[in-house]
């Protein structure tokens, strides 16, 4: 396959703000609990939608999946059950402390550990040239930018409890429990990279049977995510169950929550088809350098989402300027790590 930087990096930046986008529809359906929509998300953005893509991209998509190396099979549902965890915990990071800084300190999180594993255990002698010094100075640049807009998240934190209860019109939730899964949530997402880097002879198969080289990571979305879908869904239908909230699904004036619902998982499974085209037109260093410029610009989607709908709104200049300075540093990181692709 001819590689193309620059083609490559344009579609992971364009996949990366429709899944900095995903959430949004979450903040148009109050009636709803959390897991009512996170549970129409994951139905369509993890499992339908994953594989109506798959069948339709990859000519014998069964004898792919019959003739891969097991171990890559097995690779791409194991670490695709850890992603289905860490994609749990994103949701419920996202309802606590917010979309702008749940992406920021989440995927901020997933960028350096998702790209690091990969380069170390795939391509070692990497790490001593040009590019992997870049690449390094990149995730570093990334991790500052975390810690600013976590930095940020506390200050707003303490601006908005000084003005007392009347300051939001959202019940107080415990931002410090929020941090903490949050935290947890970036450690074990990068096991959806893990898929793609470590299930690479399943791409090969079915490029081998007739599939378009930046179709064939399809073949790996499929597996992946579906086994994350069935850890997602699980924990739905748990709570719907203690919480009795299975009635919400059928409450007026709730009709068009499927339709944002459905918005989620499209928003969600286009955004990683088309990272995985963009990784694929990279070259072989696609997961390592596409997927720290892929979780930036999500986090840079994610909150000017954020402030557009008021997140930020009493929180104080201080906390606006950190999450500025947060967002700034990581746009810088994009940069970094960008330029470091086409050493």
């Amino acid at each position: 396959m001819e590689h193309h930087p620059y083609i490559g990096i344009v579609l992971i930046l364009i996949g990366g703000a429709m899944q900095g986008s995903f959430t949004l529809p979450m903040k148009f359906t109050q009636k709803w609990r959390w897991e009512n929509v996170w549970l129409v998300y994951a139905v369509v953005g993890l499992f339908l939608l994953p594989w109506l893509v798959a069948a339709w991209t990859i000519p014998q998509l069964v004898e792919v999946y019959r003739q891969a190396d097991l171990r890559a099979l097995a690779f791409a549902i194991v670490f695709g059950a850890g992603w289905g965890a860490g994609s749990v915990l994103f949701g419920l990071g996202v309802d606590r402390i917010g979309m702008a800084l749940a992406f920021a300190i989440i995927l901020g999180l997933t960028a350096s550990v998702g790209s690091l594993v990969p380069m170390m255990v795939l391509h070692p002698e990497q790490l001593d040239t040009a590019k992997g010094y870049l690449i390094v100075v990149g995730l570093a640049v990334v991790l500052v930018g975390i810690y600013l807009c976590a930095r940020a998240g506390y200050l707003k934190e303490a601006s908005l409890a000084s003005q007392g209860p009347a300051s939001s019109s959202n019940p107080p939730k415990n931002f410090g429990l929020g941090l903490f899964v949050c935290v947890l949530s970036g450690i074990l997402s990068p096991m959806l990279n893990f898929s793609l880097a470590f299930g690479e002879s399943i791409t090969e198969r079915a490029v081998e049977l007739g599939a378009k080289p930046t179709s064939a990571p399809n073949a790996i979305w499929a597996l992946a995510v579906g086994s994350g879908f069935v850890v997602n869904a699980g924990y739905c239908l748990h709570l719907l169950l203690r919480n009795k909230s299975w009635g919400a699904f059928g409450d007026r004036g709730t009709s068009s929550y499927w339709l944002l619902g459905t918005m989620m998982g499209a928003l969600w499974m286009f955004g990683i088809s088309v990272y995985g085209m963009g990784a694929a037109k990279v070259g072989e260093l696609g997961t390592v350098i596409g997927w720290p410029l892929f979780m930036a610009t999500i986090i840079i989607m994610a909150n000017v989402w954020g402030v557009l709908t008021g997140e930020w709104r009493g929180a104080g200049p201080r906390a606006r300027r950190m999450i500025i300075s947060g967002v700034a540093v990581l746009t810088l990181a994009i940069f970094i790590i960008g330029y470091g692709s086409t050493r």
